[in-house]
């Protein structure tokens, strides 16, 4: 059984204070594919990443597919219905067989005003939440379709950047994930995808899409702007 402190906003509680976490949690696994969270349902259940990796959804009127986020292993979501009271904001659906911690709102409360590191990890990651959003916002507001592409392999190749300023995305990002996640379609990923591979920016290898210059990348994509 997973242990609960994979989870971020318990990463400062001792053995006792998850211990008495673990009582008021339901688990329950989650198959590829299934719906964890309905947009706009009146659910307001917390869920804790404890294996496998979900991804944050919503629609557009047309309904096409919107990725906002994805989380793997320690992650959390459903929180904001848990505190406001609100219908959910986004759909979570899971992107392969998730094992998740299910806290009920009363019993989020509970371990929120209970252990006080809890508290301010959950501000943190709300805090994470807001940034992200606002530089989504920014993103769409001022960048082309081409460049949104770019600036997304970009901000994943600095997540995982090494020493030597290169890094390899793996698996492959997916073209209609890439497409899904910076409001454009797949067609635009793949030709996007083709010019960063003619100027040798990122390289197909079999561990991943290597990317050996990150800072290159990046000048890459302000030449773009400009």
């Amino acid at each position: 059984m997973t242990r609960l402190s994979v989870v971020g906003i318990f990463a400062d509680l001792d053995e006792d204070a998850l211990g008495d976490v673990e009582r008021h949690i339901n688990r329950k696994t989650f198959a590829a594919g299934a719906q964890i969270i309905e947009p706009e349902s009146d659910s307001s259940d917390v869920y804790l990443i404890l294996s496998g990796r979900v991804r944050i959804v919503n629609y557009s009127l047309s309904g096409r597919e919107i990725t906002l986020e994805e989380f793997s292993a320690g992650g959390c979501v459903g929180q904001l219905s848990a505190i406001d009271g609100e219908p959910r904001s986004a759909g979570v659906v899971a992107v392969e067989d998730t094992d998740v911690g299910i806290l009920s709102p009363a019993n989020f409360e509970k371990v929120v005003k209970s252990h006080p590191s809890v508290a301010w990890n959950v501000i943190g990651e709300l805090a994470r939440i807001v940034r992200a959003s606002t530089r989504r916002i920014v993103d769409v507001s001022t960048l082309g379709a081409n460049e949104r592409v770019i600036a997304e392999i970009l901000r994943r190749a600095l997540e995982v950047c090494d020493d030597e300023g290169a890094a390899t995305l793996s698996p492959v990002p997916v073209h209609s994930e890439v497409a899904s996640r910076v409001s454009t379609s797949r067609e635009t990923v793949a030709r996007v995808m083709g010019i960063l591979s003619r100027n040798d920016l990122v390289i197909k290898v079999d561990s991943g899409l290597y990317v050996p210059d990150v800072h290159r990348l990046e000048e890459f994509l302000g030449k773009a702007i400009q």
